[in-house]
């Protein structure tokens, strides 16, 4: 209650509303470390149970592609953190899309942690969520309510600035390079695009992703009809996209050692987008091929995960190429789809990253014709 109501009065909210779900970031081991652990031990010892549907965000290991090449240390580090949380009632999900499996109702309310989650479910699914931390998502699950201010109010998720696409969007690179042009531009506010209605779900999900990590925007709308008078304006064009993905392309090498898809997880279209791509191929012996996904999708996805695993790529689940230790794994050198993936490799993989669209990245690592 302490840290809802305190986010609460320093954002000038008045009240607590109630929420239909959280979910939790801070899961990975990697990324959090000891503190977290005792932090979630003493919270769940001390009686603490989450009282609503509550989600978890990846952890750093996979437990049948990863287990057995990670130091126990690491792996026992994950453990805790995941009994921990296990224990206060959170859904083993350990997903950045928990969406498809748990979709929560339209206009509902929401204390979500992920940032790519929170862009999804406010402009996608017409929810509402702010983009909390992991410790306000936790403690939002375990009281049940979160404050009443930023995007769950109507004057929150009005646009503060408009946006013309002047150039044709050719793939989910495209739109990447879009939402992180866009979040570097309107940082906390609310973008209106204009142009994009007819995109696909998998290519707005992109944008978003790279749109949260470039800005701290909770938020995009998409209308084509005039909008409100005195907003900033702005055009994008072809050079803008380029030169984002140039600058995040900072690979040297013609060749990677990891080929990442799914980040976020991907989608069932997005595991089916692969399986084609790769039927009766074989990848490269010098190239590891990881798409990762939830266990829910992976579920729906037998056929096309019997396909990928044939031609010898993994389909990974409970983390991915950001939250785990790729660098430990001997990956110097990544190839990705995702420009958010190519925002954080640098940075928490100590990774070069060579950014392409998802039928070139499979096609590094089988040498497709």
């Amino acid at each position: 209650m302490r840290i809802i109501v305190k986010l609460g009065e320093l954002f000038g909210a008045t009240k607590l509303i109630p929420i239909h779900s959280a979910h939790i970031a801070g899961v990975s081991y990697k990324t959090v470390g000891d503190a977290a652990i005792d932090f979630l031990k003493a919270l769940a010892e001390g009686g603490g149970r989450v009282a609503i549907p509550s989600t978890s965000n990846p952890s750093s290991v996979d437990e049948i592609h990863l287990a057995d090449v990670l130091p126990p240390r690491l792996k026992e580090g994950q453990r805790e953190v995941l009994n921990a949380l296990h224990k206060m009632g959170v859904i083993p999900s350990l997903t950045c899309t928990p969406y498809y499996e748990h979709k929560p109702p339209e206009g509902s309310h929401l204390a979500w942690s992920e940032s790519s989650a929170v862009v999804y479910a406010n402009s996608i699914l017409n929810a509402h969520t702010n983009r909390e931390g992991a410790p306000s998502a936790l403690a939002s699950a375990v009281i049940g309510k979160t404050s009443d201010y930023g995007v769950h109010t109507p004057e929150g998720r009005r646009p503060t600035a408009v946006f013309e696409v002047e150039t044709q969007l050719k793939n989910e690179v495209d739109f990447g390079a879009l939402g992180y042009y866009v979040g570097k531009v309107v940082e906390e506010g609310v973008p209106l695009l204009k142009g994009l209605r007819w995109s696909s779900i998998d290519e707005l999900k992109q944008m978003g992703a790279s749109m949260a990590s470039s800005g701290m925007t909770s938020l995009f709308q998409l209308k084509d009809e005039l909008p409100p008078e005195g907003l900033e304006r702005a055009t994008v064009s072809r050079k803008s996209l380029d030169d984002i993905v140039e600058r995040l392309s900072t690979s040297s090498k013609e060749e990677p050692d990891l080929v990442f898809i799914g980040c976020p997880h991907c989608s069932l279209e997005e595991v089916k987008a692969v399986a084609r791509l790769l039927k009766g191929e074989r990848l490269r012996d010098d190239v590891e091929l990881w798409v990762c996904t939830s266990r829910y999708v992976k579920r729906m996805a037998e056929e096309c995960v019997r396909i990928i695993e044939a031609a010898g790529g993994r389909v990974i689940c409970d983390t991915c190429a950001i939250v785990t230790w790729t660098k430990e794994l001997g990956f110097d050198e990544i190839m990705t789809n995702s420009v958010k993936a190519a925002h954080y490799a640098p940075t928490m993989n100590d990774a070069s990253v060579r950014l392409a669209p998802l039928k070139e990245c499979v096609k590094a690592s089988a040498r497709l014709d």
